[in-house]
């Protein structure tokens, strides 16, 4: 029998012109505004300690993370080190360009090159860095590894509770693709997940929107914004 259920004859879909395409690797990212260092606990573990839990950290910092808060440095130094040791999710400290300070971190995960998808996550900020153009210039810079690897879609995952997180991502410019729900237990709570993702094909508008954003003419002489993300990807 032809056209049954479950047989696969291609749906009018064309064959892609596709190879499977590497995966990132351990070399630092370098931007104007940030730089992102493959993870040493021996570099970052004390800058990234007080970004996360100084006496200036962000109190929500942890709220929807698999991990943290941390009792002491020693232990926040034994998590970092599980994770320098990792290639999935591959984590980067990101680096204000400014300061030289590692005040956040972030990683590649669920790389899959024979599909060319990735997603970025584990993303946390420091006080300091949440809201800057470094943290947006972190985001370009993991998009644009993806995309310049020939990555075909970049996928952005949240707690659906976590507001922040979510207008991050649209903000960056990622579309909101559904909800997962009872994805996850997460310190023993229900995670409903929310999904996000950015295709190949819409890479070229963000990415233009990202550079002029972070130009330093988008800029007055108090390093306020002249155009927001959103109205240059727009425009």
């Amino acid at each position: 029998m032809r056209g049954g259920v479950g047989e696969d004859e291609g749906g009018g879909t064309p064959p892609l012109a596709w190879a499977p395409v590497a995966p990132p690797g351990r070399d630092a990212i370098v931007g104007a505004r940030a730089r992102l260092e493959p993870l040493d606990p021996d570099r970052h573990a004390v800058a990234l300690f007080a970004a996360a839990q100084g006496p200036d950290a962000d109190p929500r910092l942890w709220d929807f993370l698999p991990y943290g808060p941390f009792p002491d440095r020693g232990a926040f130094a034994a998590w970092l080190g599980g994770c320098a040791a990792s290639d999935d999710p591959l984590f980067f400290a990101v680096v204000d360009a400014a300061s030289g300070r590692p005040s956040g971190m972030a990683s590649f995960l669920r790389i899959t090159p024979d599909h060319g998808v990735i997603e970025i996550g584990h993303i946390w900020f420091g006080a300091t860095l949440q809201r800057t153009p470094a943290a947006t210039d972190a985001i370009y810079l993991l998009a644009r590894r993806a995309f310049d690897l020939g990555y075909r879609r970049l996928e952005w995952k949240c707690d659906a509770r976590n507001d922040r997180s979510r207008r991050a991502a649209e903000r960056f410019g990622f579309t909101y693709e559904g909800t997962f729900r009872q994805h996850l237990v997460v310190k023993g709570r229900n995670r409903d997940t929310a999904w996000y993702a950015m295709l190949d094909g819409e890479w070229p508008a963000a990415r233009a929107a990202f550079e002029r954003w972070l130009a330093p003419e988008n800029f007055d002489p108090a390093g306020r914004q002249l155009a927001s993300l959103q109205a240059l990807r727009g425009a």
